[in-house]
């Protein structure tokens, strides 16, 4: 009969931790987002403000970003969400690195940095302005110009990842 009782007790410990855990950080959805009981977002298309920027590369980004937000959250894409992102792509720069003996590039360091505008309608001391940048090295043996969508498509799984934990992730 004790070991019942026993049992019963750490069962009734575990969900009282699992409730107190829920409920004692905001709201969240089960994939671990911070929604702040919003249920919609939007994602404007970013804005290619740098003239090396393309605006295929530029939906490019934002659509990762728009799936992101899709895949690890609970939250319905609108056109005019509770949470709202932008950005302006300020800067896309290919650079040479590893340089060899020879003072030929091992590789090419394409860098793209994005100005985010995140609105939180439900908790405005959530809204922010923060600047990010990522890059992708591409062997000097291949032409950047021909791996473009390759690019782009890394850059903004990396890019929509920064993005998500910086604003739904609480990081």
């Amino acid at each position: 009969m004790t070991r019942i009782l026993h049992r019963v007790v750490l069962h009734l410990v575990w969900v009282a931790c699992l409730l107190a855990g829920a409920v004692g950080c905001g709201v969240y959805s089960p994939y671990g987002a911070q929604t702040s009981g919003a249920s919609t977002f939007s994602v404007q298309d970013f804005e290619p403000a740098h003239p090396l920027v393309s605006a295929t590369a530029a939906q490019t980004l934002s659509e990762a970003l728009r799936d992101r937000v899709q895949r690890q959250s609970t939250l319905r894409l609108v056109e005019d969400g509770e949470l709202e992102f932008s950005a302006r792509i300020v800067s896309w720069e290919v650079r040479p690195i590893n340089v060899q003996g020879d003072e030929t590039a091992g590789a090419n360091r394409v860098s793209v940095q994005l100005v985010l505008n995140y609105v939180n309608e439900r908790d405005p001391s959530l809204t922010m302005e923060r600047s990010f940048t990522r890059y992708v090295d591409v062997p000097s043996d291949q032409d950047v110009f021909s791996q473009e969508d390759a690019i782009v498509e890394e850059l903004g799984e990396l890019l929509s990842q920064d993005v998500f934990n910086a604003t739904l992730g609480n990081w």
